[in-house]
């Protein structure tokens, strides 16, 4: 059903026709920007504001009592403010979708987007922040300065490998959950993925060899969890061929990777190491050659993720491989991060969790497996975004695990 428009703007007011009237409106015409006319979220009281009664509670001098409160004792701000339920969605508009480095203000519909969908798919409620600089140092300055508004922080579509180090930075600095969807979300949802294609074929995670396509951001994330999930090999490949210890071209990122990946030592091309491998997943783009795929393992796996084009098109992946997965909704198995970013900030701000660990990764990606159940086949090992099933499952798991591992505050 297409979203109903609550916040029209006149055709004078929205800046898209020119001033002599001769171009029209471009939502005359497509859809997208009728939808996007006036953006796709409001800011809405929770109390009523009837009277001066009321106004003199919700503001002052109500309000002042609550904030002499709060300066006596500051962790109160979690209980009489949005703080303690609310993320900064934070970007700089360097990697934004397919579209690369189109700047902050080219940004925000993305960014609103996803504030909507963590209402929507987790009811946290959250705000789009567009920063105009890209620097390290500048971009966790100004995050650490609008922390004490937030109960947690969403990074967005920031370019590797900046995100790793921005993400470390204010992971180090902030006591909130700091978190890089465009990493941990993909990784939890490929990796719920790959735990319910290894039990319909009836392996372990640990009798799989991966292979990633792309050390990126989500590359990188993905080949962290699988380890962390007993993996029994993946390496990944950047447009120069496999990642290895023996390389000399390698940053320091990849040096890191090479150090927990790729225990087999392969050598060469991402072709190369396809041969026999029991897993493909793509993150880079590209495409991977069919003569490729067909070398790997009998039942294989192919996750091919990029959007808009796979590496490997289903049709083609459908002839080798025994479960075939992408990021497009238009087929099944749709590797989706809004599977798992709500539902984890949904947990990790319920019990005011300090940090999000990477056993409440595990455990949202066990949780999002677990929601298929019985019904498992080919064509169905990760749920649909809409299934109302997830962000519950994947919230009480996160927040079970938090208190496990001690980072819950209550």
């Amino acid at each position: 059903m297409a979203a109903e428009i609550v916040n029209p703007r006149s055709d004078s007011a929205s800046g898209s026709s020119d001033q002599d009237g001769g171009a029209e409106p471009l939502d005359s015409f497509d859809p997208a920007f009728a939808l996007h006319r006036g953006g796709k979220m409001a800011v809405q009281a929770t109390v009523p504001l009837r009277d001066k009664d009321d106004l003199s509670l919700a503001y002052t001098p109500g309000v002042a009592r609550v904030c002499t409160a709060i300066a006596e004792q500051p962790e109160l701000v979690n209980d009489y403010t949005w703080k303690s339920s609310v993320v900064a969605v934070v970007t700089d508009g360097t990697a934004v979708l397919g579209l690369g480095d189109i700047g902050p203000e080219a940004s925000l519909p993305v960014m609103e987007g996803k504030a909507i969908l963590f209402k929507q798919f987790g009811g946290v409620d959250a705000v789009p922040i567009a920063l105009a600089c890209t620097g390290v140092d500048e971009i966790v300055e100004t995050v650490v300065r609008l922390a004490p508004s937030f109960g947690g922080v969403n990074l967005e579509d920031i370019s590797a490998p900046r995100c790793f180090e921005i993400e470390r930075k204010l992971q180090e600095r902030l006591d909130i959950p700091v978190f890089h969807d465009d990493q941990h979300g993909t990784a939890v949802v490929t990796l719920a993925a790959l735990r319910n294609a290894a039990r319909l074929s009836r392996r372990e995670i640990g009798q799989l060899r991966a292979v990633i396509s792309g050390a990126g951001a989500a590359g990188v994330a993905i080949a962290k969890m699988l380890v962390e999930a007993g993996i029994g090999d993946v390496a990944l490949a950047d447009r120069k061929g496999i990642i290895s210890a023996d390389r000399a071209d390698l940053t320091e990122v990849k040096r890191q990777v090479a150090g927990f990946t790729n225990k087999a030592g392969l050598k060469g091309t991402l072709e190369d190491a396809l041969a026999g491998a029991d897993v493909f997943i793509g993150v880079s783009g590209g495409t991977v050659a069919e003569e490729a795929v067909a070398s790997m393992a009998e039942g294989s796996f192919v996750f091919a993720m990029a959007n808009p084009n796979p590496e490997v098109h289903p049709d083609v992946a459908h002839k080798y491989a025994a479960v075939v997965a992408t990021g497009r909704s238009d087929f099944p198995n749709q590797i989706n991060n809004v599977l798992a970013f709500p539902g984890i900030f949904a947990g990790a701000l319920q019990v005011r969790a300090s940090r999000i660990t990477e056993g409440m990764k595990i455990a949202a990606a066990e949780a999002l497996a677990a929601v298929v159940g019985d019904d498992l086949a080919a064509d169905y090992v990760i749920p649909s975004p809409f299934d109302e099933r997830v962000a519950p499952a994947v919230t009480a798991a996160v927040a079970a695990a938090a208190r496990a591992e001690g980072v819950a505050r209550r």
